[in-house]
């Protein structure tokens, strides 16, 4: 299939941006007033209503003849795209319910970092010394992380696990990016959306009923939350992640998803009266260093 046109605008790419990741920071705050109910059950709630939003346009647009055929092959990695999608969401909101969120928040986002250790080994794409210098820098921010919330253990249920869950979200959620960009290079922004969240959604829904069983009990409170979360860090959050990576590179979007912790932490502050421990802020410092090391020398050396 030949490439998709839509034109590029910074103004748009980047207003887009800003308005979503700012979405995505109050997606932790929303999850913490669920916390006494299933992260599955939360995930399910979000996923499948974000593809229920979705389906008149989906029909408008498949009516006009907007919606393309896709192949096998396309179609193939659309359905491991919304499978990791569902997956990086079960485990990043999991983690929210045994850590801080300032914690949860960083970890989640060490994505960048795997990324281009992907694309260097996977992809064989050569980077400058000081990417790698600020890949070392932002992984000794996350150890730090990692070892004030175990000192931290008595102030939250079991923040070992929780920043392990984290962590895995962000290594999923970098499997999802890079096939989005290269999907993305092909097909218009709702003709990967849709398709990717109706499969987010079946994922999250068939582990729910799996784990959990089919007694379950959807509060009204949950389902807001679950509103909340499907029409702001879901549909604009990753709905604008979505638009801009087929315009800017995996690697330096997924670093300015690094505003998104700064944004739930003071959040956090607000809502909850989670101060960071001292360590925690440090180690949180010390992964934006390093992250910036990386966005500053983002092309390719060879």
């Amino acid at each position: 299939m030949s490439s998709v046109s839509e034109p590029f605008s910074k103004v748009k790419v980047y207003g887009l941006l800003a308005f979503g990741i700012s979405a995505i920071g109050f997606s932790p705050i929303l999850v913490k007033l669920a916390s006494d109910s299933s992260p599955y059950l939360v995930a399910a709630i979000r996923t499948l209503i974000a593809f229920i939003i979705l389906i008149p346009v989906y029909w408008s647009q498949k009516k006009s003849g907007e919606i393309k055929k896709v192949t096998t092959k396309e179609h193939v990695f659309v359905a491991i795209s919304g499978i990791l999608l569902g997956l990086h969401l079960i485990a990043w909101i999991s983690s929210i319910y045994f850590t801080s969120i300032a914690s949860a928040s960083v970890l989640v986002t060490i994505h960048p970092i795997i990324i281009i250790v992907i694309e260097r080994f996977v992809f064989r794409v050569r980077f400058r010394p000081i990417i790698w210098a600020g890949v070392f820098v932002a992984f000794i921010g996350s150890v730090v992380i990692g070892y004030s919330d175990y000192d931290g253990e008595t102030i939250y249920p079991n923040p070992l696990l929780g920043n392990g869950l984290a962590a895995l979200a962000a290594l999923i959620f970098a499997g999802y990016f890079l096939i989005g960009n290269r999907i993305r290079q092909r097909r218009n922004w709702f003709e990967y959306v849709f398709p990717v969240y109706g499969y987010s959604a079946l994922t999250c829904v068939l582990l729910l009923f799996i784990i959990e069983g089919f007694s379950i009990e959807v509060t009204g409170l949950v389902l807001l939350i679950g509103i909340g979360l499907a029409l702001g860090p879901q549909i604009a959050g990753h709905g604008s992640l979505n638009y801009a990576v087929k315009y800017i590179s995996p690697t330096l979007l997924a670093t300015l998803i690094l505003f998104e912790p700064a944004v739930s932490s003071v959040a956090a502050y607000f809502f909850f009266g989670e101060t960071p421990l001292l360590l925690t802020f440090a180690g949180m410092v010390i992964v934006l260093v390093g992250i910036i090391l990386t966005w500053t020398k983002t092309d390719s050396a060879g």
